[in-house]
């Protein structure tokens, strides 16, 4: 048989599975609810309010303007190259300002927080040749997160630590050379490993979920998941799943070429207790994109935007200020398409405070037969 003979029946059978599942109706809530270990409040309160996740870690740090002999700290003050930039690293040299930023997020209104770990796995960490250091600022990150939450925490508003999974520099499905189209820079399971040791890291450090964000290649996320998956089944905990995309450009499309619907149903076999997008585009740009998530998925849909588009001139990177991000995600609240609102590069505590305040009286979206009793 021809290689083309085998390929053909594989892309014959692809091509009838998204078709059933495009055919399936988006709107029937999902039938086997996971029954979680940590983070178990967070479907109850999702039904009574729009949660609210932090903003911007990265903004935030540029605030303290630190050199690079505060990134190295005593630890590293003799290393022979420059780690100006690596914000995971702050973890273990400044877990002060990491601290600081969590809990000025916490007292802004933040029911959710970040840990500092977008770039704390071993392939990112590569770029700075601190791959070792991975495990360590994971459990350092997530413990530096919990302690915040649990300072905030009330019986009336728990507060969550969301482990942050970022989706590497790195990509599964893209060719790094554009003069070869099969090139890789990384593998599946290189990915699947070192997603598997930052979660791993996080779990042990106290986070309550995982959030695997800024989805630009969707062959990356799937590594992130099915790590995810390996650790649940090892530890035998179950911890929620939020998931998130970016889309890159006015096509609406990520990266690696899907639509938010393609995306969506490559990826709603892990049964997330939300769905959404962030980054990217700022909320006016981002707003139909949401709208079709808002209409096709069967849990929970989040949003967190960037504060508008790039301004290199502004002292956060980002134009739009707490009174206009917090009115555009009021918009969408109130047409009943999120559930959880935050905001990504470029927001403040004082975006997240405005929105806090904005949303705090908007029923959150829900979708037909969203609490039906499965019989």
């Amino acid at each position: 048989m021809t290689a083309r003979a085998e390929v053909f029946p594989l892309f014959q059978s692809m091509f009838s599975t998204t078709k059933i599942m495009s055919q399936a109706s988006p709107l029937t809530p999902a039938s086997d609810p996971r029954r979680y270990t940590r983070g178990a409040q967070m479907p109850a309160l999702l039904k009574q309010r729009i949660l609210i996740l932090d903003g911007a870690m990265g903004t935030m740090i540029q605030q303290y303007k630190l050199d690079e002999a505060a990134y190295r700290g005593q630890r590293f003050a003799d290393l022979g190259r420059d780690i100006k930039g690596n914000n995971e690293l702050l973890s273990l040299t400044r877990p002060d300002v990491i601290q600081e930023i969590h809990e000025q997020y916490l007292a802004a209104g933040a029911d959710i927080i970040e840990t500092n770990t977008f770039g704390a796995t071993r392939v990112a960490q590569a770029d700075y040749r601190m791959e070792d250091l991975a495990r360590e600022m994971n459990l350092e990150s997530a413990r530096l997160a919990r302690a915040a939450c649990d300072k905030y925490s009330t019986p009336d508003k728990p507060r969550f630590v969301a482990g942050a999974i970022g989706p590497t520099p790195k990509t599964a499905s893209i060719s790094p050379d554009v003069n070869d189209p099969g090139a890789r820079n990384t593998s599946f399971d290189e990915l699947r490993d070192s997603y598997y040791e930052q979660a791993k890291a996080l779990l042990e450090g106290g986070a309550d979920l995982f959030l695997v964000e800024t989805i630009f290649d969707t062959l990356n996320a799937k590594a992130a998941l099915f790590a995810l998956d390996e650790l649940f089944e090892d530890s035998g905990e179950v911890l929620p799943i939020m998931i998130s995309g970016t889309v890159t450009d006015a096509s609406g499309r990520i990266l690696s070429g899907q639509t938010v619907e393609a995306f969506w149903n490559s990826l709603r076999h892990a049964k997330p207790l939300t769905f959404g997008l962030n980054c990217a585009l700022g909320a006016a740009l981002m707003r139909p994109y949401i709208a079709e998530l808002a209409k096709l998925c069967d849990c929970y849909v989040s949003c967190y935007p960037n504060a508008g588009l790039p301004n290199p001139m502004s002292d956060t990177g980002f134009d739009e200020t707490p009174e206009i991000t917090s009115s555009l995600l009021h918009e969408f609240a109130d047409s009943g398409l999120v559930n959880i609102a935050g905001g990504c590069c470029g927001t403040t505590p004082a975006h997240i405070a405005a929105i806090a305040q904005s949303l705090a009286s908007v029923k959150p979206r829900q979708w037909p037969n969203q609490y039906r009793t499965a019989a």
